[in-house]
């Protein structure tokens, strides 16, 4: 009898604690669930805006991921059980849109575009979602979690080339005049703390890079040092700009006849060459460019042809590897118009360079409306990159106008 009362009694503890632990947990995801729909506004216009225009998409797509914590992949080092936390309390700026990089670059179109001018029935709502973020509390957090221990390589180099692509957008903006440029000088100088430790980590790693990372995807030396130069430019950072172009040249110089047969392998997302070239464009002058890319790339036509670099296939818009073909294609595009870009204007590739530039453009961006998130998460912010021509010079026509 006393041995039945007292399983009896436990078996009572036992329910009551799955009962506790069911409450405890329905809370934390309810808590949670309007953690994520906070700042995430509805669409007003839902019903207006049928068909949206590409850049009104996009900015939807970056408003509905920006907040969104699940589902979520983290690169993530622990040092403690503290660090055993869900992905927006760990970085608490860039958290959503499935890992850190992407919700940079979601937070760099929204920004881009609003700058731009490009969706002004959407400012007031892109402006309230970006306010609710950079805010110096969470800016903090940010900063912490990069000064934790064994961090000095998070997110190097793809992720932090973005996040300096997000400041310069902002001091682009902030040299304006008005509402807006005094809304950028406040978001900036929330933000500048933070590019001060992700420039400090880059300096430090510059001069230790032996060789050059030529890979498809995300930890390619060649796409980073191009955003790289490109912020040192417009914050004035000197020695920024000296370390890079001494790598670049260092690494490419004498790079010659670049195995376009190779690629693309089945998850790039960045042509191995073409960066190379588009970061070229950035340290030599025109004239040393032109014969540097006759070396590299000898095989460009000259008869204004666009189909001699075959379009990447994907197969299953699902598979978040997969997928990132989808993204070469729109990185190819604004790699050729870059290089296009800096030859002399009767150069005879440009014409092969553009007209592949649109054919690749227009498949890519034709990717971004997929309804599957492995894709739509960050296609939105490579077709904005290559549409708006971020980076490149005004003296090539733009395909995607």
């Amino acid at each position: 009898m006393i041995y039945r009362k007292g399983m009896i009694a436990l078996l009572i503890v036992i329910l009551a604690g799955c009962s506790v632990a069911e409450e405890s947990q329905d809370q934390s995801s309810l808590e949670r669930d309007v953690f994520e729909r906070r700042n995430t506004a509805p669409d007003p216009a839902e019903n207006e805006l049928t068909p949206r225009s590409g850049d009104q998409a996009y900015a939807r797509i970056a408003l509905n991921c920006i907040n969104k914590q699940y589902p979520n992949k983290i690169s993530h080092v622990l040092n403690n059980a503290a660090d055993v936390a869900e992905p927006a309390k760990l970085t608490p700026v860039f958290y959503g849109c499935f890992d850190w990089h992407s919700a940079v670059h979601g937070h760099w179109l929204l920004t881009r575009l609003w700058g731009q001018d490009l969706v002004p029935e959407m400012d007031d709502e892109i402006a309230a979602a970006l306010a609710a973020n950079f805010t110096a509390e969470k800016i903090a957090g940010e900063i912490a979690y990069f000064q934790g221990g064994d961090r000095a390589a998070f997110e190097r180099p793809y992720g932090i080339a973005w996040f300096l692509q997000l400041t310069t957008e902002l001091r682009d903006i902030a040299a304006g005049e008005g509402s807006k440029a005094e809304q950028a000088k406040e978001w900036l100088a929330r933000l500048e703390p933070l590019e001060v430790v992700i420039v400090g980590n880059i300096k430090d790693w510059l001069p230790k890079l032996a060789y050059p990372i030529r890979l498809g995807t995300h930890n390619q030396s060649a796409f980073a040092f191009g955003l790289f130069l490109d912020w040192a430019a417009r914050s004035g950072d000197d020695e920024m700009t000296g370390l890079v172009r001494k790598k670049a040249l260092d690494f490419h110089s004498e790079d010659r006849n670049c195995p376009m047969a190779y690629e693309p392998s089945g998850e790039d997302f960045l042509s191995s060459c073409l960066m190379v070239a588009d970061l070229m464009r950035r340290v030599l002058d025109e004239g040393e460019y032109a014969s540097w890319l006759s070396d590299f790339l000898p095989e460009i036509p000259t008869d204004g042809s666009d189909d001699w670099l075959a379009v990447g296939i994907v197969n299953d818009p699902t598979d978040g590897k997969l997928v990132h073909l989808d993204g070469l294609n729109l990185s190819r595009a604004w790699a050729l118009e870059g290089m296009a870009s800096a030859l002399p204007d009767d150069d005879p590739r440009r014409a092969s360079l553009v007209a592949s530039a649109s054919l690749h453009g227009n498949s890519g961006e034709e990717s971004v409306r997929t309804p599957h998130y492995s894709g739509s998460h960050w296609l939105a912010s490579f077709a904005t990159y290559w549409r708006t021509r971020r980076g490149i010079g005004a003296n090539v026509s733009n395909p995607a106008s």
